[in-house]
């Protein structure tokens, strides 16, 4: 991998991660005439839950749904600057210019998987996947060293389904202030579980659907993907590296290697579970900056809403208001689909 960090026109850092072999030159300047990036975020704690709810207005007036002849992310023309100022690029990573956080709270970071607007991470070679994953470590490894970070999340929301606001392949790296809630709730079990047995949770479970198969999707030398046993999401995998890490920043080559292997074939059967795009969130769940990093175990969770070909799963009272999941199939049925889904 071949790293060039720049600037673009508001002062934002643009970084480029170019697939290995002879380095590329990044010297495009950014055209555009921007005022100088000035979000600011807060943070706000519920009085009757203690949850923390981060205040963005900025966001309202973000870039919502362009045409691939307007997307921002796109590489730049004659004539048509992007947020990119290169014609042409491997893998970027740039300061969101409507971040979720701002100021002196967090961070965020936007991620192109790649240049071409019609692609997308299930299309991805081996190793453009191995690229991303270095530049997701390098960024982990960057956002960690800055003060008041806590954790960091990168992922990847796809389908308009979803929320979606631009079509190109990309994600984001939100760097928290705070440990949040379901990262706290997963340390906590584990903490519980190895006072108790002397043994990871996280280890057990994967030994155990190893043992059991049944909603195994996936397996690799270094990776398994399976469905959690209480499945929350009418699709929902968990992609788990068979030795404890603490973040992307451990992972070797045969990791890396391995990990492109048996996501791509989790994304690839997913496309193909419904014989259409699926869509979905992909976030990897990694170690706190500050403390419990000896509980913490690397995984990535996938989940969509999609139930059936024409039919999406709300969120309606019992999970909106009660936090409390109701699935409509069982996660032996959803492993079983995406096994016979290729």
């Amino acid at each position: 991998m071949n790293k060039s960090v720049r600037c673009l026109a508001d002062g934002r850092r643009i970084t480029y991660y170019d697939d290995g072999g002879r380095p590329r030159p990044r010297t495009a300047m950014d055209t555009r005439d921007l005022p100088e990036a000035a979000a600011v975020s807060e943070i706000r704690c519920d009085p009757l839950t203690g949850e923390r709810v981060v205040i963005a207005a900025h966001r309202q007036s973000r870039t919502y749904k362009p045409t691939a002849e307007l997307c921002p992310l796109c590489p730049s023309t004659p004539g048509r600057p992007t947020e990119v100022p290169e014609a042409e690029y491997d893998v970027v990573v740039f300061d969101n210019r409507f971040p979720a956080f701002s100021g002196a709270i967090g961070h965020t970071d936007v991620v192109c998987f790649t240049s071409d607007h019609h692609s997308s991470f299930s299309q991805l070679d081996p190793r453009r996947v191995h690229t991303v994953l270095e530049a997701l470590a390098d960024r982990t490894a960057e956002l960690s060293a800055r003060e008041g970070v806590e954790v960091v999340f990168p992922f990847e929301n796809r389908g308009e389904e979803i929320g979606v606001t631009l079509h190109h392949p990309h994600g984001q790296i939100y760097a928290y202030p705070f440990v949040p809630p379901r990262t706290a709730r997963f340390l906590d079990e584990v903490r519980v579980y190895r006072d108790k047995h002397s043994r990871h949770l996280l280890a057990d479970v994967l030994a155990m659907e190893l043992a059991d198969r049944r909603r195994v999707v996936v397996e690799g030398r270094h990776w398994t993907a399976f469905v959690p046993p209480a499945a929350k999401w009418p699709v929902h995998v968990l992609v788990v590296p068979h030795r404890q890490i603490a973040d992307l920043t451990e992972l070797s080559t045969a990791q890396r290697e391995d990990f492109a292997e048996v996501y791509l074939s989790v994304l690839r059967r997913c496309d193909a579970l419904f014989h259409r795009p699926l869509p979905y969130v992909a976030g990897w769940h990694q170690a706190p900056v500050h403390r419990d990093r000896d509980l913490a175990w690397l995984h990535l969770e996938l989940f969509s809403i999609r139930r059936a070909e024409d039919k999406l799963k709300y969120l309606a009272g019992s999970e909106s208001a009660m936090a409390v999941w109701i699935n409509d199939t069982t996660p032996e049925r959803i492993a079983e689909r995406l096994r016979a889904s290729l």
